[in-house]
Parts: C-alpha cells; structure tokens; sequence
C-alpha cells in the first residue's frame, strides 16, 4: 500500500460543497482537481455512463446558478481560453458515489471514501443541532409551565435560551442557488 494517494483535509472537501437547488453537490472542476483529472476526462466518462447518473445524482447549472455561484467563489480568469465551454455538471453525495465506479483509479476511490465520510459529518452535525434544539425547546416548555414567580431568574434564563438558540440556529438560511420547486417551499 505505499502508493496510496495523500489525504486530502475535510475542510478542503467540506469548503468546496455547495448547496443548489436544495442538495449539496459538488462541481465537476472541484472533483477533477481532487480526483487529479482534467474535467473533461471526468465528463467524458460521465457521458459514457449517463445510466448511472439520474438527475437526483448529477445535473448541469443552468446559466444563471452558474454565474451566481461563479460571483460567489471568485473562479473567473480574465486570460485567453481560461473560460469553460459548457456550463458546469454538479454531483450530489450520490453521485460522487457513482463516479468511483466510473473512474477507475485508486486515487479516485480513496478520494471517494474521504467526501463519503464529510457527507457523513455534515450529517451528523445537522442532527445533533437539531437535536440539542429540540431539547432547549422542552426545557424552555417545563421552565414556562412551572411560572417561577421570580422575575429575575426567569430573565436570565430567557437569555441563556435565546443566546444558545442563536449560536444553534444560522441568522439567515443559506442562499439558495437556482430554481425553488414547490415542494421545497413547503419545507421553508
């Protein structure tokens, strides 16, 4: 085992998921430079193998997403040819999944496990935050039902819930990228 490829930090994996039309997906020139191919290879064999990637496992931005997320991360070049041809594919955890089967390569499975195990992580942290709220809620339900009589105390508590609430919860959701369905408005 002493080619296995260098591990690649969580936060540089963790720092390169976005989040589009309510998914967390990765961009095609991101994985590339992981998987250290060039993204048209990597597109190629997606393209070959377009069975294995619904549109719940990868699709492509739309001009628009692109540009709001290209403002976003800064990627533009101003040299000759350092522009993309064809808007960007994106993938979701699913779909980097499917790519270790399509590129076939060592590097491309080890860095497959590393993104599998952030996804994980991510998802480990949003329930752990919800749960912990939840929990502050069920205090804050017994504090309200017992109605201690001492106006202070009860103060001080309010602002122990509100200041832990407002660590637990972000201020504002994060930017949607792209195009909202109806069902996810209903989750809003």
């Amino acid at each position: 085992m002493g080619n296995e490829p260098e591990i690649i930090q969580e936060e540089e994996i963790a720092s390169r998921i976005y989040f589009i039309r309510g998914r967390k997906v990765l961009l095609d020139a991101d994985l590339a430079k992981l998987y250290e191919v060039p993204v048209k290879r990597l597109n190629e064999q997606v393209k070959r193998n377009l069975k294995r990637f619904p549109d719940d496992f990868m699709f492509s931005l739309t001009q628009e997403e692109w540009d709001s997320l290209r403002s976003q991360i800064a990627t533009l070049k101003n040299q000759r040819g350092q522009h993309r041809k064809y808007l960007p594919n994106v993938f979701s955890e699913q779909g980097v999944g499917m790519l270790s089967s399509v590129l076939n390569s060592d590097r491309a499975i080890q860095v497959n496990i590393q993104i599998m195990r952030v996804f994980m992580q991510m998802r480990k942290l949003a329930l752990s935050q919800s749960e912990i709220y939840r929990k502050l809620e069920e205090i804050d339900k017994k504090f309200l039902e017992q109605k201690i009589t001492n106006h202070t105390n009860e103060q001080q508590f309010r602002v122990i819930f509100e200041a832990i609430k407002h660590i637990l919860l972000p201020a504002e959701k994060p930017k949607q990228i792209g195009f909202i369905t109806p069902e996810e408005k209903k989750l809003n």
